[in-house]
Protein backbone atom coordinates (compact mmCIF):
# COMPACT_ATOMS: atom_id res chain seq x y z
CA UNK A 1 0.00 0.00 0.00
CA UNK A 2 1.24 3.42 -0.93
CA UNK A 3 2.55 5.43 2.18
CA UNK A 4 -0.26 8.25 3.19
CA UNK A 5 1.28 11.08 3.71
CA UNK A 6 -1.15 12.95 5.30
CA UNK A 7 -0.34 11.52 8.98
CA UNK A 8 3.60 12.10 8.40
CA UNK A 9 6.24 14.36 9.91
CA UNK A 10 8.81 15.16 6.72
CA UNK A 11 11.98 16.97 6.76
CA UNK A 12 12.63 17.74 2.95
CA UNK A 13 16.39 19.12 3.06
CA UNK A 14 17.03 21.48 -0.14
CA UNK A 15 13.60 22.30 0.20
CA UNK A 16 13.36 25.76 -0.72
CA UNK A 17 16.05 25.50 -3.65
CA UNK A 18 14.97 24.37 -7.61
CA UNK A 19 14.30 20.53 -7.40
CA UNK A 20 13.00 21.09 -3.20
CA UNK A 21 10.27 23.59 -4.02
CA UNK A 22 8.91 21.51 -6.75
CA UNK A 23 9.12 18.67 -4.20
CA UNK A 24 7.23 20.44 -1.18
CA UNK A 25 4.60 21.17 -3.66
CA UNK A 26 4.08 17.42 -5.03
CA UNK A 27 3.97 16.37 -1.76
CA UNK A 28 1.32 18.84 -0.13
CA UNK A 29 -0.51 17.60 -3.56
CA UNK A 30 -0.49 14.00 -2.90
CA UNK A 31 -1.96 14.67 0.60
CA UNK A 32 1.21 16.01 3.08
CA UNK A 33 0.11 18.66 5.59
CA UNK A 34 2.27 22.23 4.82
CA UNK A 35 2.44 22.61 8.50
CA UNK A 36 3.96 18.72 8.65
CA UNK A 37 6.92 19.34 6.36
CA UNK A 38 9.82 21.02 7.81
CA UNK A 39 12.78 22.41 5.73
CA UNK A 40 16.12 23.01 7.31
CA UNK A 41 17.95 26.47 6.37
CA UNK A 42 21.59 26.16 6.03
CA UNK A 43 21.86 29.65 8.34
CA UNK A 44 20.21 27.51 10.74
CA UNK A 45 21.10 24.06 10.80
CA UNK A 46 24.17 23.29 8.55
CA UNK A 47 23.75 19.84 7.47
CA UNK A 48 27.18 18.84 7.90
CA UNK A 49 27.92 18.78 11.22
CA UNK A 50 27.18 15.86 13.00
CA UNK A 51 25.45 17.79 16.07
CA UNK A 52 23.28 19.56 14.11
CA UNK A 53 21.88 16.67 11.94
CA UNK A 54 21.36 15.12 15.65
CA UNK A 55 19.43 17.71 16.37
CA UNK A 56 16.94 18.32 13.71
CA UNK A 57 15.74 14.83 14.48
CA UNK A 58 15.16 15.10 17.76
CA UNK A 59 13.48 18.03 17.32
CA UNK A 60 11.58 17.49 14.33
CA UNK A 61 11.26 13.68 14.81
CA UNK A 62 10.29 12.72 11.22
CA UNK A 63 9.37 9.82 9.48
CA UNK A 64 10.09 10.75 5.97
CA UNK A 65 13.06 12.45 5.58
CA UNK A 66 14.16 13.29 1.68
CA UNK A 67 17.49 14.66 1.13
CA UNK A 68 17.26 17.04 -1.68
CA UNK A 69 20.12 19.31 -0.44
CA UNK A 70 23.27 19.84 -2.35
CA UNK A 71 26.50 22.15 -3.80
CA UNK A 72 25.69 22.08 -7.85
CA UNK A 73 26.70 23.55 -10.81
CA UNK A 74 27.52 23.36 -14.45
CA UNK A 75 30.68 21.90 -15.89
CA UNK A 76 32.08 25.54 -15.00
CA UNK A 77 31.79 25.42 -11.32
CA UNK A 78 32.93 21.44 -10.81
CA UNK A 79 35.99 22.64 -12.51
CA UNK A 80 36.66 25.25 -10.01
CA UNK A 81 35.27 23.91 -7.09
CA UNK A 82 35.91 19.99 -7.01
CA UNK A 83 37.07 19.69 -3.28
CA UNK A 84 33.88 21.57 -2.03
CA UNK A 85 31.66 19.76 -4.08
CA UNK A 86 33.23 16.21 -2.73
CA UNK A 87 33.37 17.43 0.61
CA UNK A 88 29.83 19.86 1.04
CA UNK A 89 27.75 16.88 -0.75
CA UNK A 90 29.58 14.03 0.68
CA UNK A 91 29.41 15.06 4.65
CA UNK A 92 26.01 16.75 4.03
CA UNK A 93 24.86 12.99 3.27
CA UNK A 94 26.87 10.65 5.30
CA UNK A 95 25.93 12.62 8.39
CA UNK A 96 21.92 12.77 7.70
CA UNK A 97 22.06 9.21 6.82
CA UNK A 98 23.29 8.43 9.95
CA UNK A 99 21.35 10.51 11.85
CA UNK A 100 18.39 9.10 10.37
CA UNK A 101 18.92 5.59 11.30
CA UNK A 102 19.82 7.24 15.05
CA UNK A 103 15.96 8.59 15.13
CA UNK A 104 14.07 5.32 13.39
CA UNK A 105 12.56 7.09 10.75
CA UNK A 106 10.29 5.06 8.60
CA UNK A 107 11.56 6.26 5.32
CA UNK A 108 15.02 7.42 3.91
CA UNK A 109 14.69 9.21 0.38
CA UNK A 110 18.23 10.31 -0.73
CA UNK A 111 18.52 12.37 -4.49
CA UNK A 112 21.58 11.11 -6.43
CA UNK A 113 22.93 12.41 -9.57
CA UNK A 114 23.16 11.54 -13.31
CA UNK A 115 26.63 12.68 -13.04
CA UNK A 116 27.84 8.76 -11.13
CA UNK A 117 27.38 7.02 -14.22
CA UNK A 118 30.97 5.80 -15.86
CA UNK A 119 31.99 8.42 -18.95
CA UNK A 120 31.23 5.75 -21.60
CA UNK A 121 28.41 4.06 -19.99
CA UNK A 122 26.42 2.76 -22.98
CA UNK A 123 23.34 4.19 -23.90
CA UNK A 124 20.39 3.93 -22.56
CA UNK A 125 22.26 4.03 -19.28
CA UNK A 126 20.89 1.20 -17.12
CA UNK A 127 21.26 0.92 -13.14
CA UNK A 128 22.85 -2.08 -13.59
CA UNK A 129 25.97 -0.25 -15.23
CA UNK A 130 26.77 2.37 -12.26
CA UNK A 131 29.66 0.55 -11.33
CA UNK A 132 31.21 -0.02 -13.94
CA UNK A 133 33.85 2.79 -14.61
CA UNK A 134 34.95 6.09 -13.49
CA UNK A 135 32.59 9.31 -14.05
CA UNK A 136 33.30 11.87 -16.51
CA UNK A 137 36.55 13.67 -14.99
CA UNK A 138 34.85 17.05 -14.72
CA UNK A 139 31.71 15.40 -12.89
CA UNK A 140 33.66 12.80 -11.02
CA UNK A 141 34.22 14.88 -7.63
CA UNK A 142 30.48 15.51 -7.71
CA UNK A 143 29.27 11.90 -9.02
CA UNK A 144 31.27 10.09 -6.51
CA UNK A 145 30.38 11.76 -3.93
CA UNK A 146 26.89 11.28 -4.59
CA UNK A 147 27.22 7.71 -5.05
CA UNK A 148 28.83 7.01 -1.97
CA UNK A 149 25.60 7.31 -0.53
CA UNK A 150 24.24 4.47 -2.30
CA UNK A 151 26.86 2.53 -0.67
CA UNK A 152 26.45 3.95 2.58
CA UNK A 153 22.50 3.83 2.60
CA UNK A 154 23.03 0.11 1.16
CA UNK A 155 25.03 -1.01 4.17
CA UNK A 156 22.97 0.64 6.71
CA UNK A 157 19.80 -1.05 5.28
CA UNK A 158 21.75 -4.43 5.30
CA UNK A 159 23.18 -4.30 9.05
CA UNK A 160 20.17 -2.23 10.18
CA UNK A 161 16.76 -2.37 8.36
CA UNK A 162 16.85 1.34 7.39
CA UNK A 163 14.16 1.68 4.94
CA UNK A 164 16.69 3.69 2.61
CA UNK A 165 15.26 4.28 -1.26
CA UNK A 166 18.12 6.10 -3.92
CA UNK A 167 17.26 7.80 -6.90
CA UNK A 168 19.10 8.75 -9.74
CA UNK A 169 17.20 12.25 -11.94
CA UNK A 170 18.48 12.95 -15.46
CA UNK A 171 19.85 17.02 -16.00
CA UNK A 172 16.53 19.33 -14.55
CA UNK A 173 15.42 22.35 -16.32
CA UNK A 174 12.58 24.25 -15.49
CA UNK A 175 10.87 27.99 -14.31
CA UNK A 176 12.84 28.88 -10.92
CA UNK A 177 16.02 26.93 -12.25
CA UNK A 178 19.45 28.79 -11.37
CA UNK A 179 20.68 31.26 -14.28
CA UNK A 180 23.65 32.42 -12.38
CA UNK A 181 26.26 32.24 -15.57
CA UNK A 182 28.85 31.26 -12.90
CA UNK A 183 27.18 28.24 -11.98
CA UNK A 184 24.46 27.43 -14.22
CA UNK A 185 23.68 24.04 -15.89
CA UNK A 186 23.34 24.08 -19.88
CA UNK A 187 19.60 25.16 -20.64
CA UNK A 188 19.41 28.19 -18.35
CA UNK A 189 23.05 29.36 -19.44
CA UNK A 190 21.65 28.67 -23.30
CA UNK A 191 18.56 30.82 -22.31
CA UNK A 192 21.02 33.92 -20.66
CA UNK A 193 23.10 34.06 -23.56
CA UNK A 194 20.25 34.26 -25.99
CA UNK A 195 18.27 36.54 -24.27
CA UNK A 196 21.74 38.79 -23.66
CA UNK A 197 22.52 38.24 -26.82
CA UNK A 198 19.13 39.90 -28.71
CA UNK A 199 19.59 42.58 -25.99
CA UNK A 200 22.67 44.01 -26.71
CA UNK A 201 22.12 43.01 -30.47
CA UNK A 202 24.87 40.49 -30.81
CA UNK A 203 24.64 38.72 -33.82
CA UNK A 204 26.68 35.69 -32.60
CA UNK A 205 26.72 33.50 -29.44
CA UNK A 206 29.73 32.16 -27.53
CA UNK A 207 29.22 28.69 -26.31
CA UNK A 208 31.18 25.91 -25.04
CA UNK A 209 32.73 22.86 -26.14
CA UNK A 210 31.50 21.02 -29.57
CA UNK A 211 28.08 20.69 -29.64
CA UNK A 212 27.90 17.46 -30.60
CA UNK A 213 27.88 15.64 -26.62
CA UNK A 214 24.03 14.87 -25.95
CA UNK A 215 21.88 15.13 -22.82
CA UNK A 216 18.28 13.59 -21.42
CA UNK A 217 16.24 16.96 -19.54
CA UNK A 218 13.46 16.29 -17.56
CA UNK A 219 11.23 18.66 -16.51
CA UNK A 220 11.24 19.61 -12.81
CA UNK A 221 8.00 19.16 -12.27
CA UNK A 222 7.85 15.67 -13.66
CA UNK A 223 10.96 15.04 -11.01
CA UNK A 224 9.32 16.48 -8.13
CA UNK A 225 6.50 14.07 -8.68
CA UNK A 226 8.55 11.47 -10.00
CA UNK A 227 10.38 11.46 -6.29
CA UNK A 228 7.33 12.32 -4.17
CA UNK A 229 5.92 8.83 -5.94
CA UNK A 230 8.70 6.61 -5.23
CA UNK A 231 8.57 8.00 -1.63
CA UNK A 232 4.87 6.53 -1.29
CA UNK A 233 5.46 3.13 -3.40
CA UNK A 234 9.06 2.16 -3.84
CA UNK A 235 11.10 0.41 -1.28
CA UNK A 236 13.88 -1.17 -2.70
CA UNK A 237 17.48 -1.28 -2.57
CA UNK A 238 18.33 -0.86 -5.69
CA UNK A 239 19.01 2.95 -7.58
CA UNK A 240 16.41 3.72 -9.69
CA UNK A 241 17.07 6.25 -12.38
CA UNK A 242 14.32 9.14 -13.19
CA UNK A 243 14.21 10.98 -16.65
CA UNK A 244 12.32 11.32 -20.16
CA UNK A 245 14.17 8.61 -21.71
CA UNK A 246 14.99 10.94 -24.57
CA UNK A 247 18.40 12.47 -25.75
CA UNK A 248 19.37 15.93 -27.92
CA UNK A 249 22.85 17.22 -28.64
CA UNK A 250 23.80 20.74 -27.06
CA UNK A 251 24.38 21.32 -30.60
CA UNK A 252 20.57 20.67 -31.45
CA UNK A 253 19.34 22.33 -27.83
CA UNK A 254 20.80 25.70 -28.37
CA UNK A 255 19.47 25.96 -32.20
CA UNK A 256 16.45 24.90 -30.64
CA UNK A 257 16.50 27.80 -28.08
CA UNK A 258 17.41 29.81 -30.56
CA UNK A 259 14.52 28.96 -32.56
CA UNK A 260 11.94 29.42 -29.49
CA UNK A 261 13.48 33.15 -29.07
CA UNK A 262 13.28 34.05 -32.45
CA UNK A 263 17.38 34.66 -32.49
CA UNK A 264 19.46 34.21 -35.94
CA UNK A 265 22.37 34.87 -35.05
CA UNK A 266 25.73 32.82 -35.59
CA UNK A 267 26.97 30.24 -32.78
CA UNK A 268 30.94 29.71 -32.10
CA UNK A 269 31.92 27.07 -30.73
CA UNK A 270 34.91 27.06 -28.30
CA UNK A 271 36.45 23.51 -28.68
CA UNK A 272 39.17 24.72 -25.89
CA UNK A 273 36.23 24.03 -23.49
CA UNK A 274 35.10 20.63 -22.61
CA UNK A 275 31.68 18.60 -23.12
CA UNK A 276 31.51 16.97 -20.44
CA UNK A 277 30.52 13.54 -20.94
CA UNK A 278 30.28 12.33 -24.26
CA UNK A 279 26.35 10.93 -23.88
CA UNK A 280 23.18 10.91 -21.52
CA UNK A 281 20.62 8.87 -21.85
CA UNK A 282 18.63 6.90 -19.02
CA UNK A 283 16.37 3.93 -19.44
CA UNK A 284 13.86 4.49 -17.18
CA UNK A 285 11.73 1.48 -17.65
CA UNK A 286 12.45 0.21 -13.70
CA UNK A 287 10.59 3.51 -12.49
CA UNK A 288 7.47 3.06 -14.84
CA UNK A 289 7.60 -0.52 -13.42
CA UNK A 290 8.34 0.00 -9.82
CA UNK A 291 6.69 2.95 -8.91
CA UNK A 292 4.80 4.04 -12.20
CA UNK A 293 6.59 7.26 -12.88
CA UNK A 294 6.73 8.62 -16.77
CA UNK A 295 7.79 11.91 -17.50
CA UNK A 296 4.78 14.04 -18.99
CA UNK A 297 5.92 17.08 -19.88
CA UNK A 298 7.35 17.88 -23.37
CA UNK A 299 10.48 18.77 -24.08
CA UNK A 300 9.57 22.11 -26.35
CA UNK A 301 6.96 22.68 -23.92
CA UNK A 302 8.71 22.75 -20.66
CA UNK A 303 11.37 25.18 -22.41
CA UNK A 304 8.92 27.74 -23.46
CA UNK A 305 7.49 27.54 -19.69
CA UNK A 306 11.36 28.28 -19.06
CA UNK A 307 11.99 30.78 -21.41
CA UNK A 308 8.90 32.46 -20.82
CA UNK A 309 9.49 32.37 -16.71
CA UNK A 310 13.32 34.05 -17.33
CA UNK A 311 11.69 36.70 -19.69
CA UNK A 312 9.30 37.79 -17.01
CA UNK A 313 12.00 37.75 -14.12
CA UNK A 314 14.25 40.17 -16.64
CA UNK A 315 11.34 42.24 -17.10
CA UNK A 316 10.18 42.95 -13.52
CA UNK A 317 13.99 43.70 -12.74
CA UNK A 318 14.72 45.75 -15.67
Amino acid sequence: MPINLGNKQIVLTGGSGFLGSHIKERLIEHGAKPQRIFIPRSRHLDLRNREDCRRLMNIKQPDIVIHAAGFVGGIGLNREQPAKMTYDNLIMGVELIEASYRARVEKLVVIGTICSYPKLTPVPFKEDNLWNGYPEETNAPYGLAKKMLLVQGQAYRQQYGLNFIYLLPVNLYGPGDNFNPESSHVIPALIKKVADAKRLNQGHLELWGTGNASREFLYVEDAAEAIVLATQNYDGAEPVNIGAGFEITIRELAHKICKIMDFNGTMNWNHTKPDGQPRRCLDVSRAEKEFGFKAKTNFEEGLRKTIDWYMRQNQKTA
